[in-house]
């Protein structure tokens, strides 16, 4: 089973949003690669079979739910602590400000191959600034949907974090990846 022509909701349970950083700079042995998990977020894809280009995909996340689910390398294990500073800063004006901005929202404007394999073209909206993004995704006979992205920081106004006067940064350039199982069909109109 691929996913099947209509609208499907995306979003947890079912759906899991990654964010995984990497560092870099002389200090980059000090610091953790991050795993970090959109942990309220909800889309929508509408799929119109044999005509990709006539599908959609939305997605909004919420920003005061990023929450650290993994780190890897570093010179010691990464505490609760650590792990609460860490959102502290995500949620803060020189990275996300999730007060001002509680959203990021992703919207499709062009959708080229098949279930099994597609790319989704669309516009990324973060703290208020919006850029093109291009997803690639695949799907299974299951119905999982995967997928990922590369994204560059810098180009919505965000400063990747950095200390040690620069010696340990997070790389401008984060990755985020996508999967859902079995997305569940959304209503039609009416319902």
């Amino acid at each position: 089973m691929t996913l099947s022509e209509g609208s499907h909701r995306l979003g947890p349970p079912g759906g899991r949003l990654l964010i995984k950083t990497s560092r870099t700079g002389l200090g980059r042995r000090a610091g953790h690669d991050l795993t970090i998990e959109a942990t309220r977020w909800s889309g929508e894809a509408t799929v119109v079979g044999g005509a990709p280009e006539e599908s959609s995909v939305t997605v909004t996340v919420e920003t005061d739910s990023l929450s650290v689910r993994e780190a890897t390398g570093g010179l010691k294990p990464l505490s609760e602590g650590d792990r609460a500073e860490i959102e502290r800063t995500l949620e803060g004006k020189g990275l996300l400000h999730t007060a001002e901005h509680p959203t990021i929202t992703f919207r499709s404007t062009r959708i080229t191959g098949t279930p099994e394999s597609f790319e989704i073209t669309g516009d990324l909206t973060i703290k208020g600034r919006t850029h093109p993004v291009t997803v690639h995704g695949s799907g299974d006979p299951r119905g999982t949907l995967r997928g990922w992205a590369s994204v560059t920081q810098s180009t919505w106004g965000i400063k990747p974090y950095s200390a040690f006067l620069g010696a340990l940064k997070l790389s401008d350039e984060v990755r985020v990846e996508f999967e859902a199982t079995g997305p569940e069909a959304a209503p039609g109109p009416g319902q």
